[in-house]
This record gives structure tokens, sequence and C-alpha cells, in this order.
């Protein structure tokens, strides 16, 4: 079994039970490594995180105890389940999202999962199928058919997720206190998911969601598969092509199976 999960945004500020959502995913993931061969974490598991110089990078000692940062204390089961998972010969896959960009090398190195900072493609179960988180994914002539204004605020973004790509800025954020940036990134992200409650983006359409315009182009691929949107989307492209967006797992928790082929979206129940 193949499973993909996308956008837990773990450590929230606007949810109530933080330590509780991180225990939920933790034991969701335990679940699936009874019978998973790979999975595939597709962005923004966390609502931030960042690795700091001036804390500790080796977590995991070797006499089996853990030691997490205090930045990072309130993922311990998660990196546990983690390298459970790695050490009993699962594949797990880690792609960058857009609140999740900032690892350099520690969550890997502790947990033995694989960082991906671009979209893959894989071949599993004879299909092959496209990964990203899908954030900075925008099909050829997509923005020349937007309104102004709507192409103004993706332009606005844009600009935002190059500037937290850059490696000079990242680096310099790496000399702060590890309090004082995540006072900063956790409020940062604070305010995104706030907005999303009082103006969520329900699904705009075939013809107007960018990772469906952007799928239609790509035929070389049976399944491409995103997060970001937060909204769970299971699309017939033809020709036994699809594309998947994933949801979250924050409110509707749900993920996807890949059995014998078949990719199908499931939920989550407690």
């Amino acid at each position: 079994m193949i499973y993909f999960l996308s956008d837990a945004h773990l450590g929230s500020r606007v949810i109530a039970d933080p330590e509780g959502h991180v225990d939920r995913l933790s034991r969701l993931l335990r679940q699936m490594g009874t019978d998973a061969t790979h999975i595939f974490l597709l962005g923004d598991i966390f609502d931030f995180w960042y690795e700091y110089l001036f804390e500790p990078h080796r977590w995991l000692h070797a006499d089996g105890t853990w030691h997490m940062p205090r930045s990072k204390q309130l993922y311990l089961p998660l990196m546990q389940t983690l390298r459970t998972l790695t050490d009993g010969g699962v594949e797990v896959h880690f792609f960058i999202g857009n609140h999740d960009i900032w690892t350099f090398g520690d969550l890997a190195r502790n947990t033995g999962i694989r960082v991906h900072r671009q979209p893959e493609a894989f071949t599993l179960d004879g299909k092959r199928i496209f990964m990203a988180h899908g954030d900075g994914i925008v099909p050829s002539d997509f923005m020349q058919r937007l309104p102004t204004e709507l192409q103004v605020k993706i332009r606005r973004f844009m600009r935002l997720r190059a500037f937290f790509h850059h490696p000079v800025p990242q680096f310099l954020f790496r000399l702060l206190p590890p309090a004082l940036g995540d006072a900063f990134g956790y409020e940062w992200a604070r305010r995104s998911r706030l907005k999303e409650i009082r103006r969520p983006c329900p699904y705009k359409g075939e013809k107007n969601e960018e990772l469906v315009q952007w799928a239609k182009e790509h035929p070389e691929y049976d399944y491409c598969v995103f997060g970001h949107r937060h909204i769970r989307l299971d699309l017939e492209l033809g020709n036994n092509r699809r594309v998947l967006i994933l949801g979250d797992f924050f409110q509707q928790f749900t993920y996807a199976v890949l059995h014998n082929g078949q990719l199908q979206i499931c939920q989550h129940t407690l």
C-alpha cells in the first residue's frame, strides 16, 4: 500500500488541541506503517518549521533517547513515529510546502525520511504519478486568463515565495534565536489560517483551478497528486488519467491510498 497526505499544519495557533493533533497524525502514520511500502507527505505538514543554527541538530542519540530542541518538543511523537517507520523499511518522502520550506537537514537526519525540494514523478504500481505540494505550479497561459486584480495577487505571492526560497534570507533567519523566529513564523501562519477561515476559497471549477489545468497540460502522467488548496478533489481527466487534491489533515482529515494501481481519497475517523 502507498499513502499520500498533506496539509496537517501541525502546531497551528488556531488548533485548540495541538498535542492531540500531533498524536492523531502519529497514530495514523503508525497504522499506515502496518502495510505501507511508501508514504508521501506532500507539504505543509507543519504550520511553521525552521531549523535554526543555534539549537541542537542531533535529536536522536546513540542510546536511543530523544532530546528535542525546545522549539520542536511538540513534535516528539511524530519524530519517533517517522523514525520507527523508516527503520522498519517504509520509504517516507517529505515534499516541502510553503509553510515548511525551511528544513536544512535536521529533519531528514533524525528521522530517516527523504526530503524533496522540487516536484517529482514516480512510477508506482505501474502508474506514472506526479507529486508536488502545489504552490508555484501554474499552467502556461493561466495568468493571461485571469482578471487583473487576481494576477496582481498571484504575482505578489510568487515574489514572496521566491524570497522565502532564497538562500540569503534563509541563512539570516537561521541566525535568530528560535523563540524569536518561531514567534514571528507561527504568528504569520496563524493569520493565514484565520484569513482562510474567514474567506475560504472553495473549488473554483475545472477551468479555473490552476492545478487541474496544469495536470491537463501533462498527459504523460497517469495521476497528478497535490496538496496546498485544502479542497478534496478527485477528477477524471480522460484516458484513465486523474488529478487529486488531497484536502487537509486539520479539518477534513483526508489522505489517499494507492493499491493495485487504483488511487482513492479516504477520511480518517477517530
